[in-house]
């Protein structure tokens, strides 16, 4: 009965009243699906959270709770979701700063527009994760004082955050004019030297698979050195020194940033990880040259990652697309590419570049036409989508190349209900046919049936509010779960059907 329960929270055609008495008999799980419902009322959702504590986090995320519904001292975490929303009270931030629990002070640092003691309260908490959640969120001034913190923790922090003054992030990459730092997470808790095991036993540890310290606090340094790596702040000239370092993860890392200066990608290109070729190969700083000079890498992933380079040119993408599989999807450049050259694509006599234009769905209308009837499957199977398509269109795309196709011409947002009926009850029918139907918001009651005899898409099907409403009664009594509540959660489910579930479990 909970599973129908949960169908009936979700439903978004229930009665007001049947709503109310799911609320007096919510749990945690039915509580969840009330939360997201739009037409919840402000009395219904403080009833809801009064009824389930846990609930308050919900209705407060989903905006169904104000400040003048949470009291912070009962619902803190309700009151830590509207202040993370920048919508909380000042008060409140006071109040929650001496909260008990770290992991409270902790979300609370991390809070945006926090009042200025609050902010110094943080700042000297005793528990090195609140400072450090601080840290990685404060405003310039703040973080460039934290960046000086005795703990490498904070300072791991400070250099994640996109609001560090860049000569305050140069400084922690390199160490200099900084004080150095005095502890870690590591040697905290652990005497060292110490690595720690990468399948460590404790189930109270919560240190990171092979954190160590010997005293220079070496995976958190590491880790420092990534964060700043990622932080679009730090100037470029700070992190280009790391092209041949022996960490594999920082010469990732610096691949893909989009501000490294020719020669650098240029040492890169050549770095033995195929990973940090990768990522240099969808970089937007790497020029046409690097760009031919990896579409002939040996890895596949790279030559993938280069195909989907905002600037790569249209003889190399073709030529990646007849070697490498990109799969059914609308890359950067063909996405930018002109209306010359969409026409050029469209007339190409190679397939691949045909199929590559036909993933776009703003194509001129005599384009479109054009590549509905190509003889390749692969370029039909990538138009089959397009808007604007006819069924008479459609049908004939079913015909010439039959179950290879038929799943993307359902998916077709302009397939009509006739056509959708016609092509479930084909013999043979791919099964995936079935799902693609059952999701279609066209699809009608006479292809919806059909699809009910396929257990992958009866969920789906379920679901659908084009079902008659005596079927999906039918269906809230089926014994596979999903597909219950699937059914209790449509909104063609009768009325006096919700009622029943409700008062005769």
């Amino acid at each position: 009965m909970h599973h129908l329960l949960c169908g009936l929270a979700a439903n978004p055609a229930l009665p007001s009243e049947l709503v109310d008495r799911l609320v007096s008999v919510a749990d945690d799980d039915i509580a969840t699906a009330l939360a997201r419902r739009a037409d919840l009322s402000r009395a219904q959702a403080v009833a809801l959270a009064e009824r389930v504590g846990g609930s308050a986090v919900h209705l407060a995320h989903e905006g169904r709770l104000t400040t003048a519904d949470i009291d912070p001292a009962v619902r803190p975490d309700a009151a830590l979701v509207l202040l993370d929303r920048g919508a909380g009270r000042s008060a409140w931030a006071r109040l929650l700063a001496a909260d008990p629990v770290p992991g409270r002070r902790q979300r609370l640092a991390a809070c945006p527009g926090l009042p200025s003691d609050v902010v110094e309260t943080l700042a000297t908490d005793p528990d090195v994760r609140v400072v450090a959640a601080l840290a990685s969120r404060t405003a310039p001034d703040v973080a460039a004082r934290l960046a000086e913190h005795p703990h490498a923790e904070v300072r791991r922090a400070v250099a994640a955050n996109e609001a560090t003054p860049p000569a305050v992030l140069a400084a922690l990459v390199t160490g200099e004019r900084l004080p150095a730092a005095r502890r870690c997470l590591v040697c905290d808790r652990e005497e060292i030297p110490f690595v720690h095991d990468p399948h460590c036993p404790r189930l109270d540890c919560d240190l990171p698979p092979g954190a160590s310290c010997d005293g220079s606090h070496a995976s958190t340094v590491h880790a420092l050195r990534e964060a700043a790596l990622r932080n679009p702040a730090t100037p470029v000239e700070a992190v280009v020194g790391f092209v041949d370092h022996p960490s594999m993860l920082l010469r990732w890392t610096l691949a893909a940033r989009p501000d490294l200066p020719p020669q650098t990608c240029a040492r890169l290109a050549s770095d033995p990880v195929p990973g940090v070729r990768g990522d240099l190969a969808a970089n937007p700083a790497i020029g046409e040259g690097l760009i031919r000079r990896l579409a002939d890498d040996r890895d596949s992933a790279v030559r993938h990652s280069l195909a989907h380079h905002p600037r790569i040119p249209l003889d190399v993408l073709t030529r990646l697309a007849r070697t490498t599989g990109i799969g059914a999807t609308l890359l950067p450049r063909i996405a930018g590419s002109s209306p010359c050259e969409v026409e050029e694509l469209a007339t190409s006599p190679d397939p691949a570049a045909r199929t590559l234009v036909a993933q776009r769905r703003d194509l001129p209308p005599g384009i479109r036409d054009r590549l509905a009837v190509d003889p390749d499957v692969n370029v039909v199977k990538a138009i089959a989508p397009h808007p604007g398509l006819t069924e008479p269109q459609l049908r004939a795309m079913g015909d010439r190349h039959g179950a290879r196709v038929l799943a993307k011409v359902v998916s077709n947002p302009g397939a009509s209900a006739a056509l959708l009926a016609d092509l479930v009850r084909r013999v043979p029918t791919p099964r995936r046919l079935f799902r693609e139907v059952a999701r279609h918001p066209g699809a009608t009651a006479p292809a919806l049936l059909v699809c009910l005899g396929d257990e992958r898409a009866k969920p789906l099907a379920a679901g659908h509010p084009a079902l008659p409403p005596p079927v999906v009664a039918e269906l809230v009594r089926d014994e596979d779960r999903q597909v219950a509540e699937a059914a209790a959660a449509n909104p063609s489910l009768p009325p006096a059907s919700m009622s029943d579930l409700m008062s005769h479990p």
